[in-house]
């Protein structure tokens, strides 16, 4: 299992339900990944997409506590276990955690590999993605080189959990 994320220098994902930046080249980066692909997503993440829809040419599933939640053109989950038992069947290559900070914590321990944009600025935030750098589960093993957008400057990384 996978988990795609853009963080900056402080693992900040997240501030008032929007992301600090938006990079053209991630959002490709992004789809490329998970398009024909399974992605598993919190209902706070659902409602920020454009319209609140599920994202098109993905088996979206959604993890919410709210029994009653439908979202047309999902499937909805109300426990990692029950998301879990939705996915089995799936090629674990292709099912991706795309967040918020909650999904990200729950189904870290069932991910191999995090596709991670950096970002190399210190943004306001309120929401995090753990910490792989210091974690001793991870390692990194792919380090894109340095681009940059206008003036912000990012990198494409490749972490996977040890052995």
């Amino acid at each position: 299992m996978n988990a795609i994320v853009c963080a900056d220098e402080n693992w900040a994902i997240g501030n008032e339900g929007k992301q600090p930046v938006s990079i053209p080249a991630d959002r490709k980066f992004f789809r490329m990944k998970t398009e024909g692909k399974c992605v598993v997503l919190g209902r706070k993440t659902l409602a920020a997409f454009p319209g609140g829809r599920p994202l098109k040419n993905r088996r979206n599933i959604i993890l919410t506590r709210n029994p009653d939640f439908q979202a047309e053109g999902a499937e909805c989950a109300h426990s990692v276990e029950e998301a879990l038992e939705l996915v089995k069947n799936e090629d674990p290559d292709d099912v991706y955690i795309i967040g918020g900070d909650q999904i990200y914590r729950a189904f870290l321990p069932y991910v191999d590999r995090a596709y991670v944009t950096r970002v190399d600025f210190a943004y306001a935030a309120d929401t995090y993605f753990p910490d792989l750098d210091s974690d001793p589960e991870w390692e990194v093993t792919e380090e894109g080189e340095e681009q940059t957008y206008f003036d912000v400057i990012y990198r494409f990384m490749t972490y996977e959990r040890r052995k």
